[in-house]
């Protein structure tokens, strides 16, 4: 068998409809569009969520809810994910845990507002971690594995 030989099973690949290409094409004249209306002229579509006339639903209903442009959004760790990247290698307990370790060992993508400390799992290490805000159970947890937690 050659490279030059290779083809795809017969039905595998469909010719493409080439529209206005003549009367005998069968997609000839007004290329398969119909005649007249917004449907036929070329670049005008209806919009997706055009309703024929009534007032669309994303109009009728009420606007709610706030969203405050001022909020401040936290990268959020859990220790018991501190203590699987330190047995994997990825973080040395020996030095302190920042943000900017937790990027250059990529465990977090990116840098937002600051680090927030989670307890979720559990921690045997003693580390000490530089964080913006944690939880009080983060706290006790880090502490009473020997490490210690503070503020930047």
């Amino acid at each position: 068998m050659k490279l030059n030989a290779l083809m795809d099973n017969l039905g595998a690949r469909k010719n493409v409809k080439r529209v206005g290409r003549g009367l005998a094409s069968g997609y000839g004249k007004t290329a398969g569009r119909g005649t007249k209306g917004q449907k036929a002229r070329a670049g005008s579509r209806k919009q997706a969520t055009f309703q024929g006339g009534q007032m669309p639903i994303l109009r009728r209903f009420p606007k709610f809810g706030f969203t405050n442009p001022f909020a401040k959004h936290f990268v959020t760790i859990n220790l018991g994910d501190i203590e699987k990247f330190i047995k994997s290698g990825k973080i040395d307990a020996k030095k302190s845990i920042t943000m900017d370790s937790l990027l250059a060992a990529k465990i977090i993508n990116r840098r937002l507002d600051g680090l927030k400390v989670l307890a979720k799992g559990e921690i045997k290490t003693a580390v000490t971690i530089v964080a913006d805000k944690w939880s009080k159970a983060a706290e006790a947890a880090i502490v009473k594995a020997g490490g210690k937690i503070s503020n930047k």
